[in-house]
């Protein structure tokens, strides 16, 4: 019998050179009603639901609504979440914002900001995954030295099913382009030095910077939530 490691890293193979649409074409081939994506609806997911719209569009879509997000945030979301006809669900932690500081202590997010993130993210998410065989992300190589071998597909060991990174070579200006040619709306706060975008307490503007992780939990040595290590 053939190990999944054995068979992930045979996908990967046939896969590296493929483009995103043959990733997704292949990923909704594979898995079907059990494939689900989820999106913060920063640049890379956006290419992913735009592409997904005309390969799969009826694909469950699951964002991470922690409670915390810019209002310009929740604004895009309901603006992508039209003008592509999403099957969008909106995961949402067991504790409100404020059950949450009652159960634990004011910001949570300054004093422990991992425990923070595994209430808000990582738990919920877990339990959004029940019944999907696989889902689809958009992490890339060139986001930060952490994910620079983000293979196409992975086992993922904590939810129990394959990861698929669809846009995973590419690179952040290819993301742009491809945002530009085909007028995707976009966060506005990417507009304002927002390279990337999280909760509004843990996340703040970086002018001139190489590392597109910067400004998200900035001085505390921090650089992912959760969802993306094991």
């Amino acid at each position: 019998m053939v190990s999944i490691s054995t068979a992930i890293n045979e996908v990967n193979l046939s896969l590296e050179t493929a483009t995103p649409q043959e990733v997704l074409r292949w990923a909704v081939k594979m898995y079907g009603e059990k494939l689900a994506v989820v999106t913060s609806f920063q640049p890379t997911g956006l290419v992913i639901l735009h592409m997904l719209s005309e390969i799969a569009p009826q694909t469950q879509v699951l964002t991470l609504d922690t409670g915390l997000l810019f209002a310009e945030t929740y604004a895009h979301m309901d603006a992508i979440e039209q003008r592509f006809d999403l099957r969008l669900k909106r995961v949402r932690p067991e504790l409100s914002v404020d059950e949450q500081e009652n159960m634990h202590g004011a910001a949570l997010w300054i004093s422990n900001p991992d425990r923070c993130c595994n209430m808000r993210k990582v738990v919920p998410l877990q339990s959004a995954l029940t019944g999907y065989d696989a889902w689809i992300t958009g992490l890339r190589r060139d986001q930060s030295d952490g994910r620079a071998n983000t293979p196409i597909v992975a086992w993922d060991e904590r939810n129990q099913r394959a990861k698929i990174s669809p846009l995973a070579t590419w690179t952040e200006a290819m993301v742009w382009t491809y945002i530009e040619a085909y007028e995707i709306p976009y966060n506005p706060l990417h507009d304002q030095d927002y390279p990337t975008i999280g909760c509004v307490p843990c996340t703040q503007a970086v002018e001139n910077s190489d590392n597109l992780r910067g400004g998200r939990w900035a001085g505390r040595g921090k650089t992912e939530c959760g969802i993306h290590t094991q």
